[in-house]
């Protein structure tokens, strides 16, 4: 049966939302150009395929600061999953689990860590540092505890963005469990001073690797790299934060030129992408980008809100195997094996018409 692309699993996740929840997973920040940029800048990179290849066995597994995982798709941190479905972050974390895809799980979930962690899932946290940075030490050890194999530092939110409709509706129609599970106090405000010491001390602090999210420029991924980040992740928050933020596609390939493992100073930092990514072609251009990993957001929202578990898994299924296919053929025998001289810039307007129902998401 063919596989649904996203606008279609959007449309069967819809009926299935409160308007209030659909609007806040769907919508961006100000007036939304970010978020509507995202999908189309993948497409602003053309492939250039190589032949007389071994493709009979394509390897999708890679090991991501020493968890090894089956795919290099992951899912990244959302909110308000149990709004999607009862289920919310558990479905979820056994979808993962089921796939061999790594899980990010966002520290305002509302399942509990060790509710996730009994799913067998690998997973990271994500964490917003709170003002009171007590209240972050506390909520990180528990995660450590619980299986937690690194934190995902989000460091472009010193506020929440506003957005054109609001999202003071959302709170009126969900439940205040369905958030911030693991926190014994009232919610604190995120940090405005956040900077390379809490980086570091992240990372002495805790024994676990230290990713920074929310990085677009260069010379921060710099900073939080030599301040102690074994990863930097490349992402404008889906966006949702800075509106007219740059697209993701944009930056990716400096930014691993400068922290990378190849043609970086030292051994290199890790480096991961989000934001549009739809389909494994965009996942193979971030690759050729330069990307260790790619995470999928809003996609697995849809899945989650359409079919729990098994929408999640599908949504994971869908861009993995569009990922090997595009492999195959492109003349890569792995994920590993691509370099960035598979890829050309085009002139072609990145946005356009929806590409014809295939496998793409």
């Amino acid at each position: 049966m063919p596989l649904p692309r996203l606008r279609e699993l959007e449309e069967r996740a819809r009926p299935r939302l409160p308007e209030e929840v659909h609007r806040y997973f769907a919508q961006g920040a100000g007036a939304g150009l970010s978020a509507a940029e995202a999908e189309g800048s993948w497409s602003g990179h053309r492939l250039v395929p190589r032949v007389l290849r071994d493709v009979t066995h394509v390897d999708l597994s890679t090991s991501l600061l020493g968890t090894d995982v089956s795919t290099p798709v992951g899912i990244a941190p959302t909110t308000l999953q149990r709004a999607a479905h009862p289920d919310g972050e558990v479905a979820t974390a056994r979808a993962a689990a089921a796939e061999g895809a790594l899980l990010v799980l966002s520290s305002n979930a509302g399942s509990t860590f060790e509710d996730v962690a009994a799913t067998g899932v690998d997973w990271w946290l994500q964490l917003y540092v709170t003002s009171d940075r007590t209240r972050t030490t506390d909520v990180v050890q528990r995660a450590v505890d619980a299986g937690a194999r690194a934190v995902v530092l989000t460091a472009d939110t010193p506020v929440v963005a506003r957005k054109e409709q609001g999202e003071r509706s959302v709170w009126e129609v969900t439940d205040p469990s369905w958030v911030r599970r693991n926190f014994t106090e009232d919610g604190a405000e995120k940090a405005r001073d956040l900077g390379p010491q809490d980086v570091a001390w992240l990372a002495g602090r805790f024994g676990v690797p230290v990713v920074v999210k929310g990085v677009l420029h260069p010379a921060d991924a710099r900073r939080a790299v030599d301040a102690g980040a074994r990863a930097v992740w490349v992402s404008n928050h889906g966006g949702r934060q800075l509106d007219r933020a740059v697209a993701v596609a944009e930056v990716l390939a400096e930014i691993a030129a400068e922290v990378g493992g190849a043609g970086s100073e030292g051994e290199g930092a890790e480096v991961y992408a989000d934001g549009g990514i739809r389909s494994g072609l965009d996942a193979l251009v971030a690759r050729g980008l330069g990307a260790d990993a790619v995470f999928l957001g809003r996609p697995v929202l849809w899945g989650l809100a359409a079919d729990g578990y098994d929408g999640v898994r599908h949504v994971l299924g869908a861009v993995t195997e569009d990922l090997r296919e595009g492999l195959t053929l492109a003349g890569a025998a792995g994920w590993t094996a691509v370099t960035g001289d598979l890829l050309r810039t085009t002139t072609t307007t990145a946005a356009g018409p929806a590409p014809p129902a295939g496998t793409t998401l």
